[in-house]
């Protein structure tokens, strides 16, 4: 499909942008960006300015690729991708650091006491440090943070259907993220969200980051049709 343009989509990572504003500049025909910048956890952080694009990506990603598939033009495709992006919010909360190969030490040090509230994909720091919790009051909090950000866009989730996806970041066990999953169903439906799509599992992960995010996007008809389309991938798989 080379001939109809390139989409990139790309989380919002000073870094990323970069090469990928390069990479445009370099292609012989048009293209297009989706920026994806779900984190509602902090405005700057390290490496971005802005919010980065985290969890969120995947599901953009999925719907897109989706919506391309149907051989929707370029600027079509760049459009779900944006709406999808706007609907979406995510936060992250991490146990202890990824450690990245090249380094061979953790990116940052945090005793077994405490977690990093707000922590980005590359061990970015967060919104605070804090003393560890019970599991139901971290998540009672990632919540609040994500029922805030939709406020502050204007857009309200109460009585609206939602994808709720439970993110691990790469060392959390599954039986921990399905604890938090119950436990974010349960607060968003006290709010009036209706949970009628929902993934739990490693998707976007830190390399060995004990920790997870949780991300929630607002469906609406065109966002469903996409994200239930058949898909057969290594990391997503259902659908005919």
């Amino acid at each position: 499909h080379a001939d109809k343009g390139i989409l990139f989509i790309v989380k919002n990572y000073a870094g990323d942008v970069m090469n990928f504003e390069m990479a445009a500049e370099m292609l012989p025909f048009e293209s297009a960006t989706v920026l994806t910048s779900d984190d509602c956890a902090v405005v700057n952080s390290t490496y971005t300015t802005g919010r980065r694009g985290v969890a969120g990506t995947m599901i953009v990603e999925k719907c897109v690729g989706s919506l391309a598939e149907t051989g929707a033009d370029l600027q079509t495709c760049k459009a779900l991708g944006d709406k999808v992006n706007a609907r979406t919010a995510s936060i992250g909360a991490a146990l202890t650091s990824c450690t990245v190969p090249a380094a061979g030490r953790p990116t940052f040090d945090i005793s077994e006491t405490e977690l990093e509230m707000g922590v980005g994909i590359h061990g970015e720091p967060g919104r605070r440090r804090e003393t560890m919790r019970e599991a139901d009051a971290i998540v009672t909090d990632m919540i609040e943070a994500i029922l805030t950000d939709f406020k502050t866009k204007d857009l309200s989730p109460t009585h609206q259907e939602a994808l709720l996806l439970v993110n691990g970041f790469g060392a959390t066990p599954l039986m921990e993220l399905y604890l938090i999953y119950n436990t974010a169903a349960k607060l968003f439906a006290e709010h009036g969200i209706k949970i009628s799509r929902s993934l739990v599992g490693n998707y976007v992960t830190a390399l060995d980051m004990a920790g997870a995010s949780i991300t929630l996007c607002l469906l609406d008809d065109e966002i469903k049709q996409h994200w239930d389309s058949p898909v057969h991938t290594a990391g997503l798989r259902w659908g005919r």
